[in-house]
This record gives C-alpha cells, structure tokens and sequence, in this order.
C-alpha cells in the first residue's frame, strides 16, 4: 500500500532518554551524537535527547549538538513539571532546560491522582498547579511544548474527571500535543481504542474521519466498527484551543505496538517509541515494527521510502552502537524476518514470494534468507548457491551429494543455519572449487597457570605449523586463553603472505554442549562470528575437543575472510555454469 502524504504520522524517537534506561544499556556522549545523526538521517521528526541536568552526560550531548545541529530533525529536551509548593521560574531542575537551547521541551505531569498523593506527596490541585506553571513558563521563554500525561491510562481508569482535568490545563496553558502514555503498560488495545475515542470525544477534537480504501486496508475490524477509522488530522482541522494527540506505550503486556496502532487509529498524529524497542522494564514500543505497520499496511506516511528502506540498517546500527546483540527474530528487520527454512517453504517462495512472505523485505532494507539445515530440500541447496554467485542445476548429482553432506554433518551436531560461510566452504569443495589459501599441517597449545602475589595468572601459549604455497611456515603466540593463543599464532604464521588479515576481527564466540550427559566427554560446538569492518561471517566447528572444534572454527573463519577479499568472486559461478 503506497503511503499518503496527507495522512501524516509524526514519529517521535526516545531511545537516547528512555530507551537507554534498558538494564544493561549504557550509551557514552559519543554513543548518543552517532545515533541521533543516524536517527536524523532515517528522517525521524522528532528526537528526544534526555534530560539536561539529570546528568553531566546529558548537558554535554546537548552542547555538542547546539555546535552541530541535525539536519532536519527537532531536538527535544525532556524534563518533569516543577516541584511541588514553588514557582516555575524559581525551581532549579527546569533552568538546565532553558540552557539546552531545543525548540521544542516535553514535559511529563501526572495524570493518575494515585501517583500525585502517593508519588509526589501533594494534593491533586497542586498537581494542576505544577502542571500549568511548568508548561506556561516554558511556553512565555519561547519554547513549544509536547506534554506528556504519564501513567494516562490507568489514571483515567481510576478517576476518569481528573485524568481529563489535567489535559484540560496542559491545553489551556498552551500545550501544543498531548501524548497518552501507557508508563506501566498493562493496558490493551481494546482499551487503548475505547479510552482515546472518548477523550476525542470529551475535549471536543474532530470525529476521526474514514475513507473506503482505508477500511478495505484496515486489519482492525469492519467497515462500521470504531477501529475501522483511521485519523486524519491536520492543523487546519483544529480549533487554535486545541493541540493535536500522541500516544506513548510500554511492552509489559506485549502489546506496545498493537497499543500505538490502535490509538493512531482513533486520531493519535504522533507516536514516541523507540528503535528496536529498548527501554526499562520490558521496552516502549519498537519504531521498527510501528514505522512499517503504519506506513505499509495502512498508508500512514511517517518517512519517505528511501529512509523507510534505511530502517533495518538503522536497527542494526543501534544495536552495535549500544553493544547488544541484534535480535535476529524481531520483525521486518531481523536477520530471520524473511528467512525461508523448510524445503517446500522454499520451493513456494521461490515461485512466487507472496506464498510465505507478507511484505517485499527490501522495503526496509532487509534481504530474502534461504536457511540451509537438515531439513532443507534441493530447493534450498539451489537457492543458497545463487546466493553465493553459483548457478546449479537441480539434475547435477552433485547436488543430492551436497544436500546428503549437509544433513550427515548436522547429525553430528553441525549448525549450518546459523554458520553459513562454513557451508559456502563445503559447497565450494564439492564442487572442487574450494581454494585453500593455506594448509593447516599441526598446532600445539599449552596452558600454564601460575600464583600471582594475590590471584592466579593463566597464559597460553600456541604453536601453529601451516604451508602456504607449498612453503612451511611455523609460528607460535602467546594469548589470554588457549583460543586467542592459537588465533594469534594463526594470524602471525599469515600476515605476512595475507596481510589483509590484519582487518579481520573476532565478534562473538559461542560454545554449546551438544550432550551433556556425557560429562566433559560430551560433544562441543563452537560458532565463530568474524568480521572485517564492512561484512561479517559465521564458521562452526564440532567436536569431543572444545580446541579441536574452536579450531576448525578459526582456520574457516579466516580461509572465508580471505575469499571475501577476492576481486572477483562470481569466477567461481562462470566456471560451475
């Protein structure tokens, strides 16, 4: 479905505040400028730096962009309402906000008349109070105001007129969005749904209005139910009293992305969330999943087409920036998102993609992945060597030999799912096209550990003997662990001959115990990630040996990255043709 421009969804990014309150998240000033740049160049209209004052890392962030401003992004400044019993304009917290030089400032208050006697220890017009005098300040030095009603929904559960007092203020002192924000998230769409369309229905916002087309597309019901009305608003169609609405959720029911369709659906223009779903707790609403649903499914426009097909990089690029592992399963941008497995899943697939596959991936910049495993069919045999630049015919016996190959060594304990150079390198060999640049003819690795003043000191020292060209070569090296040691000495035995190994890297390295009943007899895999700054590739080694596998892991990694760096790869495939 092509996206209209006049149906536009403002997306508002928050990883860099409340994302990065994820446990085990912890993002450097340097973290937060890269990001907001990559976020800047996804065309991300809004995007929430943090809270300035809260911490010295904040205020700098602020200051460097304020140096370098985003190209067409706006920056955003987060802070609370003031304090309880002072004025605006005397409360220290909000002058680090003022400083930060932004345009636009959110600002949370508090909507559920729990948290003001419980939380904030006042009374529920005091609360009011806070809440027009921040946004008025703020409002009278020139700034634009986003407020955030915090813990919306179950305020409004509990006391339905107070909840909807609170809105009533933040507009009247000059409020220009009101974001509903689901802070515990345990509400569900249902919900979402009911609460928004009456708050529209209360403060007097214009009926969502419907559309033919948008109810054929719509997934939410029928043409006559509340959520088959998909919102249009622009700013001709407010009353200047008005300001436009924002919806704001959390995962801890796992319906954050449902929770933020919904309210989009009943007249929600903006939608905070955050990129791969980072955030406290159980995580805010993944911008990854909310961007494609809206603009793909339902003809929402948030970015343009070329950014949108910028969003699995975006991920991927937070992701690394953060140091978390990508979640390879997560929709539309993970690696598995539109991976194809089972043979006859493959074989329909590749007929015609729309057997298996909702979405073209390429519309988020993500790839088409044929899984090779012990249940794959000749069909993925075929369809990953054309991925690999090698065009076969399905009446070639070598192919049966391949596909036997395969699903002998995977019931040994082989993983060639997760391990595909490794099984590029079998293929290549079948078909008597593998060149080994090297040889490995023996390595020996000793562990020494000795007592320190205070602790144990281990090092390990690894001896390698390998031919190149016919040349032997014998190297040792030292390493913190029998792994790196014979790494090292891999590494030293080829710079010389190879000396683009000097880019190649160790990114993850992963051991499983395939029998653990055996005790420490039982059988080891070792899966190797590698990279050399621009691609990455995964070797697998099996073993009773855990060296003997991470062995074989290393020496393929490092046979696949010198393939890599051939000029010309696709020979290979002319020759097999």
């Amino acid at each position: 479905m092509t996206s209209d421009p006049s149906r536009r969804i403002w997306i508002y990014d928050t990883t860099l505040r409340d994302g990065a309150q994820r446990e085990g998240l912890s993002l450097s000033t340097e973290d937060k400028i890269r990001i907001a740049r990559q976020l800047d160049r996804l065309g991300i209209p809004f995007i929430e730096g943090g809270w300035p004052g809260a911490n010295p890392k904040d205020v700098q962030f602020f200051w460097q962009m304020r140096e370098e401003p985003l190209a067409q992004a706006e920056l955003v400044a987060f802070c609370s309402t003031r304090r309880p019993g002072m004025a605006a304009s005397e409360d220290p917290m909000l002058q680090p906000i003022l400083s930060a030089g932004t345009r636009w400032v959110t600002i949370f208050g508090k909507s559920w008349d729990l948290h003001v006697t419980e939380g904030l220890k006042t009374t529920l017009d005091e609360n009011l109070a806070m809440i027009r005098d921040t946004i008025a300040y703020l409002r009278a030095n020139g700034r634009r105001v986003i407020y955030d009603a915090e813990h919306w929904f179950d305020g409004y559960k509990r006391n339905r007129e107070y909840a909807l007092e609170t809105l009533q203020v933040a507009i009247a002192a000059g409020a220009e969005w009101l974001v509903f924000c689901d802070t515990n998230g345990g509400t569900l769409p249902h919900e979402i749904s009911q609460m928004v369309r009456e708050v529209v229905a209360c403060l007097g916002f214009p009926a969502p209005e419907r559309t033919e087309a948008q109810v054929q597309n719509s997934k939410f019901g029928s043409a006559d139910s509340p959520e088959a009305k998909i919102q249009n608003f622009e700013p001709s169609h407010f009353p200047n009293s008005l300001p436009r609405l924002g919806i704001h959720t959390h995962n801890d029911a796992e319906v954050a992305v449902a929770n933020a369709i919904a309210a989009v659906m009943q007249g929600a223009t903006m939608v905070q969330g955050t990129i791969n779903g980072y955030g406290e707790r159980c995580g805010n609403a993944n911008l990854c999943s909310v961007i494609p649903n809206l603009q793909i499914k339902l003809g929402f426009h948030c970015i343009s087409e070329v950014q949108l097909a910028q969003l699995t990089e975006t991920s991927r690029f937070v992701s690394e920036v953060a140091n978390l592992a990508p979640n390879d399963h997560a929709p539309f941008v993970g690696l598995s998102a539109f991976a194809h497995k089972g043979g006859i899943h493959v074989s329909a697939v590749e007929r015609n993609p729309l057997t298996y596959e909702h979405m073209q991936p390429e519309q988020v910049g993500n790839r088409r992945r044929i899984v090779i495993s012990e249940q794959s069919g000749l069909s993925n045999i075929l369809a990953k060597a054309r991925s690999f630049g090698i065009e076969l015919d399905k009446q070639d016996p070598t192919c049966r030999q391949i596909l036997q190959r395969l699903k002998s060594l995977e019931s040994e304990g082989y993983q060639f799912e997760a391990a595909e150079a490794s099984f590029e390198l079998l293929m290549r060999e079948a078909l008597g096209q593998r060149s080994r640049p090297f040889e490995v003819r023996g390595f020996q690795v000793h562990y020494d550990m000795t007592s320190g003043q205070q602790m144990l000191c281990a090092t390990s020292l690894a001896t390698v003997k390998l031919a190149v060209d016919g040349n032997d070569i014998l190297e040792a090296a030292e390493g913190n662990g029998p792994v790196a040691a014979m790494d090292a000495a891999l590494r030293k035995a080829l710079i010389n001959v190879y000396p683009e190994i000097a880019s190649f890297y160790l990114v993850d390295y992963k051991v499983r115990i395939l029998d653990g009943a055996a005790g420490t007899s039982a059988k080891t895999r070792v899966l190797i990630e590698s990279s050399n700054g621009h691609q990455r590739w995964t070797t697998v080694g099996v073993s009773s040996n855990i060296l003997e596998a991470s062995y074989h892991a290393v020496v393929e990694g490092l046979e696949y990255g010198l393939l890599l760096q051939q000029p010309v790869k696709d020979a290979i495939a002319v020759s097999t043709s």
